[in-house]
């Protein structure tokens, strides 16, 4: 073997053994074997450590089978030609910088990197079902949304104080539901608060015979009540609660100064159903009407000189307010006039818009006398009537009961003139239709008030002026 380099690039055996893409700058022959490295020892023991150049660094990462060496000194015959194809990249000492050839990968890492993969993709499939779950239900959701039909923004919760609304809030905090349990049946009805003491104004059927009274009021809360007296002509009473704190008594109107027309709201409880309201007008004023004699004594008979009004007004109702435009009470609800018939069991049917309530006028005062004394007093002329008397006008009759004198001596009817046979036709000028109807009238006035009666006598009508007297009611 020559030890010297030659520079005939064909008797090169490096560039042979190079790939074609690879290429290193062109150099100064001087400079090319300057840059040649020295011959391989030919002694027979290898090279000499200590003479012997150091070899030239390898890269780390290029590695390849170690090769005995061999024992004797032989000529080392130039590598075997090999394809291009199949040729490994090496190591060139000249580049500028060393061959990076592609990494293919270790044989005993595939199967890791296979899990890896595997792994990885399963990670993204569940993050992209994730992704994609969500995003139904956003689009769900926005297509919902989309489907919501139009609707007014949220407005003043506040009402005219003369609309059904405004005088409902006014009025609902001193309404109040009466339960009454007696020896013999339950009732439900209606009331009001008068004042701040705790006295309540209701009807007298409702409290009639109680054994146990319980009063709830709009808040829900429930106390027990007591009787403080009542009276079948009227058809009113009153009871009252203790301990009760923030009563709100309902302002009373004057029910002389109710038109036909005028607008009116009820409160009660129909059919046990607390603080319900209802609406309508004054249908009528001085409707005479009269309710209960289930006696049949007419011991239990109220004569009424009602306001009618068409505001629906049901079995529980009774005892509950007739409110104007003011919030204030102008009657008490009492009756109606149900429809035709009844069920099997006898109970009236529901409101058919004739509704009749006591006049407030009336009502107040009675209710003065029931929390002053317990009882209430009724106007009288001193007369008795006959009730089977079928013309036009109150007769009075020939006897009283029991044989008395039909006009009681040194009555009011006596000192005003009346006598037996005299029928009364007008009061004040009003004409009336019948005895009911009389005494009615005279019932909506106070004892002590001066009254106008027209009397019709032998056919020739008479004026005579009575001053009502006073009779404790029942």
């Amino acid at each position: 073997m020559s030890d010297s380099q030659q520079t005939d690039p064909a008797a090169d055996p490096v560039p042979a053994l190079l790939p074609r893409w690879w290429s290193r700058p062109a150099a100064p022959a001087g400079a090319q074997e300057a840059s040649v490295p020295p011959p391989r020892s030919a002694s027979p023991t290898g090279p000499d450590p200590e003479t012997a150049p150091a070899p030239a660094p390898v890269p780390q990462w290029w590695s390849r089978p170690a090769q005995p060496v061999p024992a004797r000194e032989e000529p080392v015959p130039p590598p075997p030609a090999v394809p291009e194809a199949a040729t490994e990249p090496r190591y060139d000492p000249w580049g500028v910088r060393p061959l990076q050839p592609v990494d293919h990968g270790r044989t005993g890492s595939r199967r890791p990197r296979l899990r890896h993969s595997v792994l990885l993709a399963v990670g993204i499939a569940l993050l992209a079902g994730g992704i994609g779950g969500y995003a139904g239900v956003l689009a769900e959701r926005q297509a919902g949304t989309r489907l919501e039909l139009p609707q007014a923004a949220p407005a003043d919760r506040g009402r005219a104080p003369d609309s059904v609304a405004g005088i409902a809030a006014t009025a609902l905090p001193g309404v109040v539901t009466l339960h009454v349990n007696g020896a013999e049946s339950s009732s439900t009805g209606t009331g009001f608060v008068l004042d701040g003491q705790g006295h309540i104004l209701t009807n007298n059927h409702v409290v009639n015979g109680a054994r146990t009274i319980t009063v709830t009021f709009s808040t829900g809360e429930s106390v027990a009540a007591e009787l403080v007296g009542g009276d079948t002509g009227y058809d009113l009473a009153v009871v009252k609660v203790d301990g009760v704190r923030g009563l709100r008594p309902l302002a009373l109107g004057n029910s002389e100064n109710v038109k036909v027309g005028d607008p009116v709201v009820a409160i009660g409880a129909p059919f046990d159903l607390s603080n319900t309201v209802t609406a309508g007008i004054i249908s009528a004023t001085g409707r005479p009407i009269t309710a209960g004699g289930d006696k049949g004594d007419g011991s239990d008979v109220s004569y009424v000189d009602a306001l009618q009004t068409d505001a629906p007004i049901n079995p529980g109702n009774s005892g509950g307010p007739l409110l104007d435009a003011r919030a204030q009470v102008i009657g008490i609800n009492s009756a109606i006039r149900g429809g035709d018939g009844g069920d099997s069991s006898g109970q009236q049917r529901g409101s058919i818009g004739l509704g009749f309530a006591i006049p407030v006028n009336q009502g107040k005062r009675v209710a003065e006398e029931l929390m002053r004394t317990g009882r209430a007093t009724h106007p009288v002329i001193g007369v008795t009537l006959d009730m089977d008397y079928s013309g036009e006008g109150a007769r009075v009759g020939e006897k009283g009961e029991g044989g008395k004198p039909a006009v009681t001596a040194g009555g009011p009817g006596a000192r005003a003139g009346i006598r037996p046979g005299d029928v009364i036709t007008k009061v004040d000028g009003v004409r009336v239709h019948g005895g009911d109807e009389l005494v009615i009238k005279i019932r909506a006035h106070r004892p002590g008030d001066r009254l106008t009666l027209t009397v019709l006598r032998e056919g020739r009508e008479r004026t005579l002026e009575v001053v009502l007297g006073s009779a404790n009611g029942s």
